[in-house]
């Protein structure tokens, strides 16, 4: 009976060792949560632009020689799909502006119109296998195809300007650039020059600026406070002043502004120091000044712009000063 009750109390002891040797330890529960919390750490890039231009492919005419026309069109590739796409249709509507101009030839808009009805048949002729190779390509590669009824009107222009007897290099230039990646605001600006045979070339800077967060593109009255209009473009107008008599442009402004008057400029961005506003060749001046622009520091705008397009430190009550500045590109 004895040795019966001495194997039933070993039999419990073994089956309880057992059962405590089965369960997983009490460290390996408490080191899982960290485990997981720190593989879910990540980098959010989404408020973030990033990316860089790349080179959209052209084909012209054979040439040699040093009056070669140049063609170059570069876009933006970046991790912001809404960004790339504003930026596409900027380029092109620039390039329309260039090679569009109303004093055009007719044989130049008859090349361009050639083209654009050759492609319009090539998309209703276009086979499944070809709609679907389309599909596969990439921006840039969209972007050559889009292309091609501006190389054809460039290259026509060539050739008329070669049968009159020129010899000038004809060139178009447009390339975008990231200025700004994070927030308030991300800026993207658009470069371009053109020269198509004048007495003198072209130049431009478009800014675009962009909301990543809700994913839309940002004007001017978006970061004006309401009612507020009026006193921007007061502080834009002493801004004007300031500039034309630093440019000694004028001994009297009310005799400059009856040939170059003031304006409101809507391109602009958000710089270091204040708010900048661009303006093109004309716009405010001869074509000597080149694209001026015009620098309203942030302290002058403390009533002006909504707080988040203000800097951080002039968010506490501050003394503003209504200075503005010029710069000259």
């Amino acid at each position: 009976m004895l040795n019966q009750k001495r194997t039933l109390v070993l039999s419990i002891l073994m089956a309880t060792f057992a059962l405590s040797a089965c369960q997983p330890k009490a460290d390996n529960k408490e080191q899982k949560p960290v485990e997981q919390s720190s593989s879910s750490e990540a980098v959010d890039t989404t408020l973030t632009l990033q990316g860089q231009s790349e080179k959209v492919a052209v084909e012209l005419p054979e040439c040699s020689g040093n009056s070669c026309p140049e063609f170059s069109v570069e876009r933006l590739h970046t991790n912001q799909f809404v960004v790339d796409n504003i930026i596409d249709q900027a380029i092109l509507k620039n390039l329309d502006q260039i090679l569009d101009v109303g004093n055009q030839s007719k044989s130049i808009q008859e090349e361009k119109k050639k083209t654009e009805q050759q492609q319009k048949q090539d998309e209703q002729q276009a086979s499944s296998s070809v709609i679907a190779a389309n599909a596969a390509k990439t921006p840039a590669q969209s972007m050559a195809d889009q292309l091609k009824p501006y190389v054809a009107t460039f290259s026509a222009l060539q050739q008329e300007l070669l049968s009159l007897g020129a010899s000038s290099k004809i060139s178009v230039s447009v390339s975008p650039k990231i200025l700004n990646s994070t927030e308030p605001l991300a800026t993207v600006v658009l470069n371009t020059s053109s020269y198509l045979g004048g007495a003198h070339g072209s130049a431009s800077q478009v800014y675009y600026n962009f909301d990543l967060k809700h994913q839309k593109q940002v004007g001017l009255d978006d970061i004006i406070q309401p009612n507020q209009n009026k006193e921007l473009e007061k502080l834009a107008y002493e801004a004007f002043k300031v500039w034309v008599t630093d440019n000694k442009l004028a001994d009297n402004l009310q005799e400059y502004e009856q040939v170059w008057k003031f304006k409101l400029s809507n391109n602009f961005y958000l710089g270091k120091n204040g708010l900048i506003l661009q303006y093109g060749e004309y716009e405010i001046g001869p074509y000597v000044v080149g694209l001026p622009r015009l620098e309203i520091p942030y302290t002058a705008l403390k009533t002006v712009l909504k707080q988040p397009y203000l800097p951080a430190e002039l968010l506490v009550d501050q003394p503003a000063s209504a200075t503005v500045a010029v710069k000259n590109k």
